[in-house]
């Protein structure tokens, strides 16, 4: 069931949207080479709730940490480790899910770790540009598959693969709601989106296959190939006036 928010709703969910934001700013200066991935788990968790927010992911379904962090072929819901070092020519994926006052806010963004290659360069530019690609088409009136197939066309166009396996999601009180939102398929089809629902877009996009595996800590999720991939997601709501990105950061494009 879709749940159309109300604007006292909507206005909670923007709260948490902009902590999501604000701490993903946090977290994009601190990826650096010679950082870990746990401890940028814990800037994020401590200025989450030192801003009086809770980290929605620790503990969902036991996942142990507040950010997710997949690094290179891994696609999504990387843990967190004190082992793990950033280096130069990494790529590093953080997403990440704050709540306010019973709401959450959901956002996504592929870190360049020093300089990297320039295929994964490329990479990350398309997977960010269908991310906006994808909420042009987020409007009263359009489908689900609207979305969808305006971020798999434009991937597809540079050679990419275009993750099957997970998909984005409507957004509320709970961090997963409907409708689902692929980043594949036709036009025209799915859900007539309208006023008021609030949406995760999330294209996961792979330099290789789009097939993918989940390891044995039964989180992580790699390319089946070892090829890098990337990931970036906004929470959006549609409005009359067209979509509202709520968790848009005072820099709104990462690669340049």
């Amino acid at each position: 069931m879709i749940i159309l928010k109300s604007q006292n709703e909507i206005e909670y969910i923007r709260q948490a949207c902009r902590l999501t934001a604000d701490t993903l700013t946090q977290l994009i200066a601190a990826a650096k080479p010679g950082i870990t991935t746990l401890e940028l788990d814990q800037i994020a968790e401590e200025y989450i709730r030192s801003h009086g927010g809770v980290p929605s992911c620790k503990g969902y379904y036991g996942f142990p940490a507040t950010i997710c962090a997949s690094v290179n072929e891994e696609v999504v819901h990387g843990i967190p480790s004190a082992k793990r070092k950033l280096k130069h020519g990494d790529i590093l994926s953080i997403d990440l899910v704050s709540s306010v006052n019973g709401y959450h806010g959901d956002s996504c963004v592929t870190v360049p770790i020093g300089h990297v290659k320039p295929k994964v360069h490329q990479l990350l530019k398309v997977t960010e540009e269908s991310l906006f690609k994808g909420i042009e088409q987020a409007v009263v009136g359009n489908r689900v598959g609207d979305i969808s197939h305006a971020v798999q066309s434009y991937c597809e166009k540079f050679g990419f693969g275009v993750v099957r396996d997970f998909v984005g999601h409507g957004l509320g009180r709970e961090m997963h709601e409907d409708p689902q939102i692929p980043n594949y398929g036709p036009a025209g089809h799915g859900p007539i989106l309208k006023p008021g629902m609030v949406l995760c877009i999330e294209p996961m996009i792979t330099m290789g296959t789009y097939e993918v595996e989940v390891l044995g800590d039964d989180w992580t999720a790699v390319t089946l190939d070892g090829k890098p991939a990337a990931h970036f997601e906004h929470t959006v709501v549609v409005t009359e006036n067209g979509p509202e990105i709520l968790t848009m950061r005072d820099e709104p494009r990462l690669i340049r």
